[in-house]
């Protein structure tokens, strides 16, 4: 897809993220989430379940012709047949953090194109923050005080967006975003032998840390443990248009369509530029 295009999907699918938002935060903060686990303990609520309706309807309504892995279809066993183009829907990442009462959970849409995250949109509902790629290089930012009227008043064009970029890191030293949830001791020893001077740590959820530096608050987020594909493509997509870059721990390109292992990553690391990818690369 060329920057046409897909500036073209991200104001079709705004609206998509803010419908789906919106039924996320029906069940917020209340007693009716209906939490289970599901066969390999990670939690799902009903707001999972009904936003991933949402999302998967407006895709086949909109773009019949690119098949669709989504984290709750995946569940079911409902996996498609992929080629070079393919969504990856993670509808409510952050489970844990939602049904904890904490804003930083997400609705996620990422688009794969020979390997490579093209487009995202990465929504934080209870935070009112949306991010949208509307090319291979440029990333929009918006605030969503009212999520069902913006959806309602035409989504993308309804909302005031900004560009964003990430940052050259400041003299003082790197801000690290580290998992609120998931962090692990190979993650601290990394950071603990970064070659340059930590200034700071920010403990973040779901997809929201590739965005923080994608907004330029902070420059480095190392993963060492296990995701999946749609935890992580709508975010990296972000990153990628802000200017940013995700590769794995040792710096080689972080890729999907992993169809043999049924779509798992590895660990990663996202960085804030190229330049300080080589600087900060961990033997």
């Amino acid at each position: 897809m060329d920057d046409k295009q897909l500036r073209s999907l991200a104001e079709k699918l705004t609206g998509t993220a803010l419908r789906a938002g919106v039924i996320t935060l029906k069940y917020f903060k209340s007693d009716a989430q209906g939490a289970t686990e599901k066969s390999d303990g990670s939690p799902v609520t009903l707001a999972d379940q009904e936003a991933e309706v949402v999302i998967l309807d407006d895709l086949k309504r909109l773009v019949p012709e690119i098949p669709v892995i989504a984290e709750e279809a995946v569940s079911r066993g409902e996996i498609p047949q992929i080629e070079s183009c393919f969504f990856l829907v993670d509808p409510l990442d952050g489970t844990r953090e939602f049904t904890s009462g904490s804003g930083q959970y997400t609705v996620n849409i990422g688009l794969i194109e020979n390997g490579k995250p093209i487009f995202g949109i990465v929504y934080a509902p209870a935070l009112g923050d949306i991010y949208v790629t509307v090319g291979r290089n440029e990333v929009l930012i918006a605030k969503v005080s009212d999520p069902a009227a913006v959806a309602d008043a035409g989504g993308f064009a309804a909302l005031d967006f900004k560009p964003t970029t990430t940052r050259t890191p400041p003299a003082d030293g790197l801000t690290v975003v580290a998992s609120k949830s998931h962090g692990t001791s190979e993650g601290d020893a990394w950071i603990e032998a970064l070659p340059l001077p930590v200034a700071g740590r920010a403990n973040m959820g779901s997809s929201l840390k590739f965005c923080l530096v994608a907004r330029g608050e902070a420059d480095v987020y190392p993963r060492h443990g296990p995701t999946m594909e749609w935890d992580t493509a709508a975010g990296h997509a972000v990153l990628n248009a802000a200017g940013g870059l995700v590769t794995k721990i040792d710096g080689e390109p972080f890729g999907y369509g992993k169809t043999d292992v049924g779509y798992l990553n590895t660990g990663f690391v996202a960085y804030s530029s190229e330049d300080l990818k080589h600087k900060l690369i961990v033997s």
